[in-house]
């Protein structure tokens, strides 16, 4: 019997999901701080301080110093974009991940 399409692999539609926005939420992060001051109370901003800080701190740790701050949400958006498509290539690799044609056997 077949799995269903999104329930059957769902681990693997969370994990690319919550990888996805992360990233774009860094891009939009990374083009916002052009307009906005670090300390701003606007909600858009805090919003996307508070789903991306997790990524940007990882990314302060993981480049070199000279990479300065605001290059910062741009390397973690590049390293999560990177992670999810190894991730789904793992999956799809293992069979956890979702096929659009059915696997090789006439």
């Amino acid at each position: 019997m077949e799995q269903d399409f999104i329930l059957g692999h769902l681990p693997f539609w969370i994990v690319t999901y919550i990888l996805a926005l992360t990233a774009w939420a860094c891009l939009g992060r990374f083009l916002m701080q052009a307009m906005v001051p670090a300390d701003s109370a606007n909600y858009i901003w805090r919003g996307f301080r508070f789903l991306t800080g997790w990524a940007v701190w990882l990314a302060r740790r993981a480049v070199p110093s000279y990479v300065t701050s605001p290059f910062l949400p741009l390397v973690a958006a590049f390293w999560l974009f990177a992670l999810r498509m190894v991730f789904g290539l793992v999956m799809l690799s293992a069979g956890l991940a979702p096929r659009l044609t059915p696997p090789g056997g006439g």
